[in-house]
């Protein structure tokens, strides 16, 4: 399942081997209009909550600290439905999941990617 998935920048032109896209983040993306995303679905409760969002602050220093604690907030009920709705498009296809961050490899889009291609916890 590794291979099918994939993450990237919202704002970055569509492609056929896109397959399913998914936006992650839980605001809507500054400057982009609905129609221009070419999404199939936003997830906004499988995004960091906002105050592990607030405390990372997009510090790369941060980003070891930020995974665990997102992986940790993925496991509670919070989480949970927006998590198998994931982990089901995820075994449909290829998946692109979406995020408006620069820094994509360090963003909750890469920590996603990481944990729905592991052993389902």
């Amino acid at each position: 399942m590794a291979q099918s998935i994939t993450y990237r920048r919202v704002y970055e032109e569509t492609t056929p081997q896109d397959g399913t896209r998914v936006l992650v983040d839980r605001v809507w993306p500054r400057g982009m209009r609905k129609a221009d995303a070419h999404l199939d679905e936003w997830l906004r409760d499988i995004a960091p909550s906002t105050d592990l969002r607030r405390w990372y602050g997009h510090e790369p220093d941060r980003f070891p600290e930020f995974r665990r604690r997102y992986q940790a907030e993925l496991r509670d009920a919070g989480h949970r439905t927006a998590a198998e709705r994931l982990r089901g498009l995820a075994g449909d296809g290829r998946l692109t999941l979406l995020t408006a961050t620069k820094d994509v490899d360090r963003s909750q889009a890469a920590v996603l990617a990481e944990w729905l291609a592991g052993p389902k916890k």
